[in-house]
């Protein structure tokens, strides 16, 4: 039966369109079980009814269209249970139901599985005989194995929009994806393409590879002056921080990384282009692979980078574009360079099909103030060229040709949407406080540099987490101590004197070095953070010795620790930085006078084991911070990146705010300042409720700040105790953002969680 199965499924995968898969597979079901009828009936949930979609064996009496209403019928039976029924003569069971049009009297045995796709049922899949009988186990599971199968065809379907039909909701024409950009969006589709695909790269060898490498040394040099001349073309449209990823650019552009390597390979007798392709695949393999998705997603800029290269290898001239006037830009995987590439004024949303809210693009969306989608399964570029769109960057929705109606009411809302940007940015120099005088500290994550004259404009008072592992990730070889302290040097500089909390190297497990591989069944729960970095205190050492000297002068280090999950590993990591202390002091012969301070250490809260733990390291370290991500995801026992069971990561759980409160009342108990690092800050919902809750820093990504501080400066104290009370007592996850909604919409701030003002 397995070889079978898979034969149908590889002709129904590899059918041209969806009503001919469905035909395949019908008749090949019915001949692989030698049964006398099979049928496929799709959920219709708008009309709340299932309509015949194939049949080989039904005798249809009739031009128009079958339908069994919801709640009739033995398939709607099955529906309702949500498993198989296995009847010997279907005619006698009470749920029976004869359809005029159809000839099925003489079938009595009857098989039926719903087809169901992620916890909703999409359609019905029978099997019926005219010997009335039961039907097998064995061939009860191949119809429900291959129900499952088909779940993920119709799934795709749907998503194409190819179960419309005329009496359908134009609403129901949409595609989803992950919101990355706020904001709302409506123009013609423009599809833009890669001038040079890797993919595309037949592997060849050469017999003169200092030929290829002259060769590729020139594309790189043409490669960085384009470069060059993009991230001035952004200069005036984009904050400083996003003209940074240009910056990352140029450093994978250093014989030391990305191009030494190629030029290694092409000495091993290849082609530079297939030299390129092969180091490029590898390097996106490697952090595709990693569960931290502001990490994963670099992938893009290596893939981008590397076109890049190789269509200056095959002297490809640059593409000449001509959008219509405010355009969506859509591509298989929207790249800063390619926002850069088109005039700005003419994008006014952004479609992509890879990527999500962690990617480069969607972080120069979100400074361009542009709507953006990012993840859309399914979407075939050539058939949504010229089309006209809207885009919903808050719930991640797309809808393709809308009625009138429906786009006039968007419209609407996208005016509101120009009319509250412009109000939130007056707000931009006053303090961040509620009505009744609560003072909130708004903080920067960063994992790039960024230029003092935009953080002055920003108004934040610093930096709660700096990822220090970017620099590690994107070396061929661990970074030296000095290359550390000219990178940590200019960060402190750039904000001081507000502090700036370094967090310690958080890679090993899921985020691998790629000069140090490690293999792990489960790296999520395996070797990373300072547990790795404690088992190597060479590399720990060197790192914090580098900060140390980068803050000689300055008093706005902040040292963060990793991972932490109990209170031997705080121990050892603050003796190692003393020992790190004393030694820098030594060498610049300062002891422990003015110029050399005594950074404050700080434990990151991301494994729920610390929530209990936090007296019996509160004696040894100097603040808090929580990192709500990764403590969401050890809590619910759920890998967000994990698409299967990603709808269950939710950091609104009630469980997971229980524990964040559990955590701010332990913090004050024991006098110790905590902050919040991870996404709930920067989200209007999640900031007051951690407001509600007594945290006083927040920290987020610098898109958010502006909105944060407009909405904690319209509330008051006790309306957030209201919203915390309501939100702790509440059973799941959508009913707490069902308060959240409701009490912004009270508060007139409902234009913060939805399109509109």
């Amino acid at each position: 039966m397995l070889r079978v199965l898979q034969r149908i499924v590889e002709a129904v995968n590899q059918a041209p369109d969806f009503e001919l898969a469905l035909q395949i597979m019908v008749r090949q079901v019915k001949e692989a079980l030698q049964t006398d009828s099979c049928t496929i009936y799709l959920a219709d949930h708008d009309q709340q009814q299932f309509a015949l979609a194939a049949t080989d064996g039904l005798v249809i009496h009739s031009d128009k269209p079958i339908h069994v209403p919801f709640g009739e019928g033995i398939i709607s039976l099955a529906a309702q249970r949500e498993e198989p029924l296995n009847i010997a003569n279907a005619a006698d069971h009470p749920k029976f139901l004869k359809l005029d049009q159809v000839d099925e009297e003489r079938y009595k045995a009857m098989l039926v599985a719903p087809v169901i796709h992620r916890r909703r049922v999409l359609g019905i899949l029978t099997v019926q005989q005219a010997n009335a009988r039961a039907f097998t186990r064995d061939e009860e599971a191949f119809v429900v194995t291959l129900a499952a199968q088909l779940a993920v065809v119709v799934a795709h379907a749907e998503a194409k929009g190819l179960l419309r039909t005329t009496s359908q909701s134009p609403w129901l024409h949409t595609l989803k994806g992950l919101p990355a950009a706020p904001g709302v969006a409506i123009a013609e589709a423009y599809v833009v393409r890669p001038r040079a695909r890797l993919s595309e790269v037949t592997p060849k060898k050469t017999e003169m590879p200092e030929h290829e490498i002259r060769r590729f040394r020139a594309a790189v040099k043409r490669t960085r002056t384009e470069l060059t001349e993009l991230s001035d073309r952004m200069r005036d449209q984009v904050a400083e921080e996003s003209l940074a990823i240009f910056e990352v650019y140029h450093a994978m552009l250093d014989s030391e990384s990305l191009g030494k390597e190629v030029e290694e390979t092409i000495s091993q007798g290849w082609r530079a282009q297939t030299a390129l392709r092969k180091v490029v695949e590898h390097l996106v393999n490697q952090f595709e692979a990693l569960d931290d998705e502001y990490i994963r997603e670099r992938a893009s800029d290596v893939r981008d980078l590397g076109q890049r290269i190789l269509s200056h290898l095959k002297q490809h001239t640059s593409a000449q574009h001509n959008p219509p006037e405010n355009c969506i830009l859509v591509a298989e995987e929207v790249t800063p360079t390619m926002l850069a590439e088109l005039p700005d004024a003419n994008i006014i949303g952004m479609v992509s099909l890879r990527g999500s809210g962690s990617s480069h693009a969607a972080i120069m969306a979100r400074s361009m103030g542009i709507p953006a989608v990012l993840g859309v399964d399914d979407l075939a570029l050539d058939e949504i060229e010229g089309q006209t769109l809207i885009v919903d960057g808050y719930n991640g929705d797309i809808f393709i040709n809308p009625p009138l109606q429906v786009e006039s009411e968007y419209r609407e809302l996208a005016d509101e949407e120009v009319l509250l940007r412009e109000k939130v940015a007056t707000a931009r120099h006053l303090p961040v406080e509620t009505l009744d005088g609560i003072r909130i500290q708004l903080q920067l994550n960063v994992g790039m540099s960024i230029e003092h004259d935009w953080l002055t404009e920003l108004n934040v008072q610093g930096v709660g987490l700096y990822r220090t592992e970017i620099p590690f990730m994107m070396r061929e070889r661990l970074p030296t101590e000095d290359e550390q302290v000219e990178l940590y040097t200019q960060v402190l500089d750039q904000f001081s004197p507000h502090p700036v909390v370094m967090r310690t190297l958080d890679v090993g497990g899921d985020k691998p070095l790629p000069y140090l591989p490690m293999k792990e069944e489960n790296p999520f729960l395996g070797w990373r953070g300072i547990r790795m970095t404690l088992d190597h205190p060479e590399i720990f050492l060197v790192q914090i010795r580098a900060m140390l000297r980068a803050s000689v002068g300055r008093n706005n280090l902040r040292i963060l620790l990793p991972m932490i999950t109990n209170a031997e590993e705080v121990d050892e990591s603050a003796r190692m930085v003393k020992q790190a202390y004393h030694e820098v002091a030594e060498e610049y012969q300062c002891g422990v006078d003015e110029s050399l301070f005594q950074p404050q250490l700080g434990v990151m809260i991301e494994v729920p084991a610390m929530i209990y733990q936090l007296h019996t390291v509160a004696d040894k370290v100097d603040f808090f911070s929580v990192g709500t991500n990764d403590l969401t995801q050890y809590m619910l026992a759920v890998d967000r990146n994990n698409q299967r069971v990603a709808g269950l990561y939710d950091a609104y759980h009630p469980a997971v705010l229980h524990a964040l409160q559990q955590i701010a009342e332990r913090c004050r108990e024991l006098n110790k300042p905590v902050s919040v690092c991870g996404e709930l800050a920067g989200e209007p919902g999640g900031a007051l409720l951690l407001a509600a809750m007594g945290y006083r820093t927040l920290s987020m990504n610098s898109y958010n700040i502006d909105r944060i501080r407009w909405i904690i400066r319209h509330v008051e104290s006790q309306q957030l105790e209201r919203m915390l009370a309501a939100a702790l007592a509440s059973r799941s996850p959508q009913q707490v953002r069902q308060i959240i909604t409701m009490e912004l919409e009270k508060l007139g701030l409902g234009g913060f969680v939805r399109a509109g003002a």
